[in-house]
């Protein structure tokens, strides 16, 4: 089996491509440093796959932003590019596409966590379906909550998480604005990664929810970033702030049930492993 990965320098794809190498021979695609150049911005008839593809995971992903400029390139690259890219497996005879799409593409307009990356993961799954219906492509979309990891690389996109243990380990009190204990789900790159590997070898098809079997709260993640700290840091709300919005996700098991894997690394596991990264002083 031959597997290409586009977006294949992400922290998704690092974490990826060992999981894959067990039972296929995995190439990595993305704009710089991998096997295939491939910018999902391109024209449609520019891309080029390689011979003898079996599969293309799309880990490729703009974060996009609050400025107009943001808007396009977010729409650009996660929906246009994914259907470009779709299309060239088509020309390509590649038989299956797996979109690693995000838990947020489901979110709705009223939502404070909707926002331009939302948006365009959401357009993108919307013209893979039409794309995929007209075509023989089988299409598999996995939505993760928010993933997190060892390295400052998961800094960018989980700030709120690192923050919180930059504070532990420092021994400051852990101030938490408003009265609302909100909600999260956080999900281990490992397991993300274990779980789209078995995806690919199984060839499942369809939409799945691709979170944690249960929601943290914000005081809980704060007592866990001490407990792996071993800090005295005390944790209090600061209720003359606003209210932090809760965006926690139901757990679906039915993607689990189909691989024989449920996510297995609690956050009070995966922060113990950061703080021992930082320790050994690890990048």
């Amino acid at each position: 089996m031959k597997i290409l990965l586009a977006g294949g320098q992400s922290l998704v794809a690092q974490a990826l491509k060992p999981a894959l190498q067990s039972f296929a021979e995995v190439l990595t695609a993305g704009r710089h440093d991998c096997d295939v150049e491939l910018d999902l911005t391109w024209p449609a008839e520019r891309f080029a796959l390689p011979d003898g593809v079996d599969a293309v995971i799309n880990l490729a992903a703009h974060f996009g932003g609050p400025e107009m400029a943001d808007f396009v390139a977010a729409e650009e690259v996660n929906a246009l590019g994914a259907l470009k890219l779709a299309h060239a497996c088509v020309r390509s005879g590649v038989r299956q596409i797996v979109q690693v799409s995000s838990i947020f593409a489901g979110l709705q307009e009223d939502s404070p966590f909707y926002n331009s990356y939302a948006l365009s993961k959401r357009h993108a799954e919307e013209w893979l379906r039409l794309y995929a219906r007209q075509t023989e492509l089988r299409l598999t979309i996995l939505r993760p909550s928010q993933i997190y990891g060892e390295g400052e690389g998961f800094r960018r996109h989980q700030p709120m998480l690192y923050a919180l243990l930059d504070q532990a380990q420092r021994g400051d009190d852990i101030v938490l604005n408003g009265s609302n204990d909100a909600q999260r789900n956080f999900i281990h790159i490992e397991d993300v990664a274990e779980i789209v590997a078995r995806v690919a070898r199984q060839r499942i098809e369809g939409c799945y929810d691709c979170v944690s079997l249960s929601n943290v709260r914000l005081s809980e993640i704060a007592a866990a970033a001490i407990s792996a700290a071993g800090s005295s840091s005390t944790i209090r709300f600061d209720t003359g702030k606003p209210d932090i919005s809760d965006n926690g996700f139901a757990a679906d098991e039915t993607l689990y049930r189909l691989i024989d894997y449920y996510p297995r690394i609690l956050l009070s596991q995966g922060l113990m492993r950061e703080v021992d990264r930082r320790k050994g002083g690890r990048a």
